[in-house]
């Protein structure tokens, strides 16, 4: 990670950000972008791996705090907007990133306990988080939040109808928060990330051994995988200034996916 741009206009230099799922993959790159840019960072992962990324932050001359939590549960959601409050004394914007791979197989395979994990994670973890921002953000009278939904939240997803759901779900929760808090100074979207190269897409190719990325983003328009910085910059445009009369929108960052 490389400090720059901290002076750009339109920028976040000096903002405070709250990154779920900063532990690795997209949240990670999404941290040091938003902390390489001036931001201070409170990066979050039910791992211990946050701390990681926050030390990885400070290395760079960057501030961040590392926050275990998972979002899935009620109390360490609160206590982890309760340490971004406490620490820099005010919450200017969130990404909500943290997820989960998703059970793959046919519908009527579908485990209970399967649906339950993803929607617990994917789902009510977005919507946990929001709860717990949303109060702060309308106390303060501005903000901005980006959820990670997915490109099988645009379209249906044979083999993973649980996590085509959940992140249709999100955003469900997206746009109805937008449409409720635009009154408050809150802006609120979503990304729509196609297949980018993380932890969670090396689970998928091998839980589906007929899953070979490259060959499937081979057939989109841009031809490959994004990386995790591609997808961190979507979202840092959404939370920043730039995209100040932007919200309840959902921006696929797909590689061309859903447009054929």
């Amino acid at each position: 990670m490389t400090t720059h741009g901290t002076n750009e206009v339109g920028g976040m230099n000096g903002s405070v950000v709250l990154v779920t799922g900063a532990g690795s993959g997209i949240g990670r790159a999404a941290a040091e972008l938003f902390a390489g840019r001036g931001a201070r960072v409170v990066a979050a992962d039910r791992s211990g791996s946050a701390a990681e990324t926050a030390d990885a932050i400070a290395d760079a001359g960057g501030r961040a705090i590392a926050v275990q939590a998972d979002v899935s549960v009620e109390s360490d959601v609160e206590r982890m907007v309760a340490a971004a409050v406490s620490t820099y004394g005010t919450l200017d914007a969130a990404f909500n990133n943290a997820g989960i791979a998703p059970p793959v197989g046919p519908f009527e395979q579908l485990s209970t306990a399967s649906w339950e994990l993803s929607s617990s994670v994917n789902l009510r973890g977005v919507w946990l988080c929001m709860k717990h921002e949303l109060a702060v953000m309308v106390r303060q009278g501005h903000g901005a939040i980006v959820n990670t939904s997915s490109v099988a939240g645009l379209v249906g997803n044979a083999g993973g109808a649980a996590y085509s759901a959940v992140k249709h779900g999100v955003i469900g929760l997206t746009r109805s928060a937008a449409a409720e808090h635009g009154r408050h100074g809150i802006r609120v979207n979503a990304i729509a990330p196609g297949l980018t190269r993380t932890g969670m897409l090396r689970q998928l190719e091998e839980l589906d051994e007929n899953l070979d990325a490259d060959v499937v983003a081979s057939q989109t328009p841009l031809g490959r995988v994004a990386t995790p910085q591609e997808i961190a910059e979507a979202a840092y445009w959404l939370a920043s200034p730039r995209a100040s009369f932007v919200t309840g929108h959902v921006l696929a960052v797909d590689g061309g996916e859903t447009c054929v």
